[in-house]
């Protein structure tokens, strides 16, 4: 296991975006209804209750039972979870 500063996610934090089936997958994992599920993504990855921390080639943010999978390499969101 790797685990490498958060500071690197958060400086970048205006290049995290996703693709059309990331928002339909986001929406649904997350039962969301939001417009802009990147928005509500980096609002909760910026919280300061979020946990953040990097295995291999992705990022993982969790703050209370959602868990985002973000990308290193290019930042985009791969899926989210809701943690049971």
């Amino acid at each position: 296991m790797i685990f490498l500063n958060e500071d690197i996610l958060l400086s970048n934090i205006d290049k995290i975006h996703t693709t059309e089936m990331g928002v339909d997958r986001i929406k649904k994992n997350l039962k969301l209804d939001a417009n802009d599920v990147v928005e509500f993504c980096k609002n909760k990855i910026l919280d300061k209750n979020c946990n953040i921390y990097k295995l291999g080639k992705n990022w993982y943010c969790e703050i209370g039972n959602i868990r985002i999978t973000i990308n290193s390499y290019n930042y985009t969101i791969i899926t989210t979870h809701l943690k049971k």
